[in-house]
């Protein structure tokens, strides 16, 4: 069931819901969490359908914030608020409110979403696209206890991770974070069947990555050891490579979905690595509401400390004439039997 509410408050939207509600036959609300979609016209409905697909295993209300630009200053400060409910069939295993904010309620987006909020339910918000810097400063953060971003997103991915973390706040998270939760997870299997000792490391995977970034913050965090982060094709993140004194450990995935670990004194194995959908990463976000310390830990090491921990790039070779303590010589080949110079003609 749809309802269109053109020019309306939210005591008149909580009212249509309650009414759809039993019109349906289910008067009871088996929700239990409100998640708010903060996103424009051109990523709602990816974003909406991602949402719908999670409530499956989350039964929620999900509320969407949609900004309107307004072009004219006459209709900048006209405010309007326009809403789409959805319950039922159309709404996953939840009911959603879809809103539309024109003019200065732009401004005031806190103060719609507010008396939406299920009663004694936890708030997450979610930002699939353009997120602020500070998410728990934002007026609509502040509603959540669970802030959720994506850094792949943004236009200067690396540059976003820096920005999130000197702002983070408890309950920050980011899906380029949750990307990588399989790789975590099968590195840290893989040293607790072999006491090894890693000694360095190396991360492979696409430019300008954040999930490449923060999985190598990741271990040099957790290891102390220098991590180099190199570049590949893709798709995404491709290989893990942990150097220890017995051999390395490589876990290697080339085509986004099987990906081969290999360990020292074992045969090589096929473990199932595929690239998630983003329901699936909001998903296991929606799992945990609590803050997730590891990733606090692993954004804070930073990426300038990163690559200042990386191995230096070999020197180039000094011009001649340079002093022998600064640029030694190297081994030089022994000459060639001379040949004549041929006359001149």
């Amino acid at each position: 069931m749809k309802i269109d509410l053109t020019e309306t408050n939210s005591s008149k939207i909580n009212a249509a819901m309650v009414q759809a509600r039993r019109d349906i036959g289910t008067p009871a609300i088996g929700m239990v969490l409100t998640l708010v979609i903060v996103t424009d016209e051109e990523n709602a409905y990816d974003a909406l359908k991602s949402a719908n697909d999670a409530s499956h295993e989350h039964p929620s209300r999900i509320v969407v914030v949609i900004k309107r630009a307004s072009r004219s200053p006459r209709s900048r400060r006209d405010a309007r608020l326009d809403a789409e409910i959805r319950v039922g069939a159309d709404s996953g295993s939840g009911e959603t409110v879809v809103l539309r904010l024109h003019g200065e309620l732009v401004d005031h987006a806190q103060s719609v979403v507010l008396p939406l909020l299920l009663p004694d339910a936890p708030v997450v918000v979610w930002w699939p696209d353009g997120a602020p810097t500070d998410l728990a400063g934002d007026p609509l953060g502040a509603l959540g206890q669970r802030r959720i971003t994506d850094t792949y997103s943004c236009e200067d991915p690396i540059r976003a991770l820096s920005g999130r973390a000197g702002a983070y706040a408890p309950g920050d998270t980011d899906l380029s974070w949750t990307r990588i939760t399989p790789w975590r997870s099968m590195l840290a299997a893989a040293l607790d069947q072999q006491a090894l000792s890693v000694v360095s490391a190396t991360v492979e995977g696409e430019d300008e990555n954040p999930s490449c970034e923060l999985l190598a913050m990741w271990l040099a965090d957790r290891l102390q050891v220098p991590v180099q982060r190199t570049l590949s094709s893709g798709p995404g993140l491709t290989s893990v490579r942990l150097s220890t004194k017995d051999g390395d450990i490589v876990l290697d995935r080339a085509d986004g979905a099987l990906a081969t670990l290999c360990m020292p004194g074992q045969p090589d194995r096929a473990v199932a690595l595929k690239r998630r959908d983003t329901a699936e990463l909001l998903a296991e976000e929606l799992r945990r509401l609590d803050p997730d310390n590891t990733y606090e830990a692993s954004l804070r090491f930073g990426v300038a400390r990163l690559e200042a921990s990386e191995p230096a790039a070999p020197a180039e070779q000094a011009p001649a004439g340079a002093p022998a303590e600064q640029a030694p010589a190297k081994p030089v080949k022994p000459a060639a039997k001379p040949t004549k110079k041929a006359p001149a003609k």
